[in-house]
């Protein structure tokens, strides 16, 4: 139960997650740890000691552990483990490690024989995941996309075929060309969740055809603001292959034309699904 008080913790890495916006979403046992812990190792000392001040736990036990020097923090939190002590992991907001520093240190933390110990909490792509309402039993968690187009979309190519809800994290000043992207890639009949601000005064879930996306997030300025969970439904089951019309117009077009033109033209043609004819083509094109 969580008394307000500091009590011993046994040596250990504890990874705390934190609220990704509305403060109140912390668990006790988080309290408990932040008030218990003889050091904290925070992505950003100034954005922890807020949360610290909220909750009236001292903030004279942090420590920066962020991307860019987490390798060397990691031999200070196995040295202090090594004199019995505890360390409380956290980033900025939600869970550590999850596209966010952490990984790195957890793994030198196990290898050099100390206990790593999970504290549960936020995360911004199962909360969004939660009330997108898309059926699919399975998910993929992607996170980052590459900031260049190109890379961007050879990313996307490898995940086109999934039968998954995949899910995105992408930052404000990407959002319009990433959705761009998305919607050249896997085109527009597949269903895509914005989250945007979850659990932040602001927050917004908006669901649409991909075809319909780029006119919502310019129907409004304020929709391209904040951070965004981007999730898709997944690559549709097929439930025959291509008819005999479909397979010729396609094989044709691809002797002549790239493989991404050929299809956009057979869908024109034919009538096709974009995604069979896209698998249909790699498909052709690895035979040949």
């Amino acid at each position: 139960m969580h008394s307000g008080q500091k009590q011993k913790l046994e040596c250990a890495l504890y990874v705390v997650a934190t609220p990704i916006g509305n403060l109140r979403d912390i668990s006790l046992r988080a309290l408990d740890v932040l008030i218990s812990a003889d050091t904290i190792a925070a992505e950003d000392t100034r954005n922890t000691s807020n949360l610290l001040m909220h909750y009236s736990i001292a903030a004279n036990r942090l420590m920066a552990l962020h991307q860019h020097n987490e390798r060397a923090a990691a031999e200070k939190v196995i040295a202090l483990l090594a004199r019995g002590l505890s360390v409380a992991l956290v980033s900025d907001a939600g869970t550590p490690a999850i596209s966010d520093p952490g990984a790195i240190l957890v793994a030198e933390v196990r290898a050099a024989g100390y206990r790593v110990t999970p504290i549960p909490g936020a995360n911004a792509a199962l909360a969004a995941l939660s009330a997108a309402g898309l059926p699919a039993p399975h998910f993929l968690f992607y996170g980052f996309l590459p900031n260049k187009a190109a890379a961007r979309c050879r990313a996307l190519q490898e995940l086109i075929a999934l039968p998954y809800t995949l899910i995105f994290y992408e930052a404000p000043h990407r959002i319009l060309e990433c959705v761009s992207d998305l919607q050249s890639v896997f085109g527009g009949d597949r269903q895509i969740v914005f989250a945007r601000e979850i659990t932040k005064l602001f927050e917004s879930i908006q669901r649409c055809s991909l075809a319909e996306a780029l006119v919502w997030l310019n129907g409004d300025p304020n929709r391209q603001r904040g951070e965004f969970v981007l999730l898709i439904s997944g690559m549709a089951a097929q439930q025959e292959g291509l008819n005999a019309d479909a397979e010729h117009v396609l094989a044709e077009l691809l002797h002549e034309l790239p493989l991404k033109q050929a299809v956009q033209l057979a869908v024109r043609i034919t009538g096709a699904g974009r995604n069979e004819l896209y698998q249909r083509a790699l498909s052709l094109k690895s035979s040949a």
